[in-house]
């Protein structure tokens, strides 16, 4: 929230953004001069955004998307991200418990585990998708077993959904909508705070 609530503030500041603007310029001729690695260095860098929590695609949104435009951004974003979740249920699957706990909160991991299974049913790992930090789940359901392909799904669908919104609130960013910015913004936290409220119904 506070990062859209800064996107907005930008997009309405004439000098910032002007400022923003020849940057993204310049690492549009970059990109143009480089296209194949600069497409799988976003992707590279948007799966370990999805992997760890102090780390965040947002700051190459915007690159992205004035280089490539929404359509290939949203492509590039999503696989990267289901690259990501996959990585992270390979850890939690193969890797073990003590990397599962380096990695998330050793708290809610245990809480987790008490509801969350191999056989637990899909609409509740939609929900799960939905109301976590995307770098949780993978782990979490790498560790229990959770069917692969069936998490893919999950992750594929709720990913997706959450790739539209943001690669729409870059290009907002760019075309200095600051309403749509923020708009956007209050419409993802208030989507996954209501997603919480329900898994936390669920599993109580």
């Amino acid at each position: 929230m506070l990062l859209t609530i800064a996107l907005a503030a930008l997009a309405s500041s004439n000098a910032l953004h002007a400022a923003l603007i020849d940057v993204l310029v310049a690492s549009e001729g970059v990109i143009n001069h480089h296209p194949v690695l600069g497409a799988l260095l976003f992707v590279v860098f948007a799966a370990v955004s999805a992997m760890f929590a102090f780390v965040s695609v947002a700051v190459f949104l915007p690159v992205a998307v004035f280089a490539w435009g929404e359509p290939l951004s949203i492509v590039l974003l999503w696989f990267g991200w289901i690259l990501g979740g996959a990585c992270s249920y390979g850890v939690g699957r193969y890797l073990g418990r003590a990397v599962v706990r380096w990695l998330t909160a050793e708290g809610l991991l245990h809480r987790l585990e008490r509801h969350v299974g191999p056989h637990s049913a899909f609409g509740l790992i939609l929900i799960f998708q939905l109301a976590l930090p995307s770098e949780i789940p993978g782990y979490v359901l790498g560790l229990v077993r959770y069917s692969f392909p069936k998490y893919l799904l999950a992750l594929g669908l709720v990913e997706l959904l959450y790739t539209v919104a943001v690669v729409h609130l870059g290009a907002s960013f760019i075309e200095r909508r600051a309403g749509v910015v923020l708009g956007v913004g209050i419409v993802l936290v208030l989507f996954s705070v209501t997603a919480f409220y329900v898994l936390r119904k669920k599993l109580s």
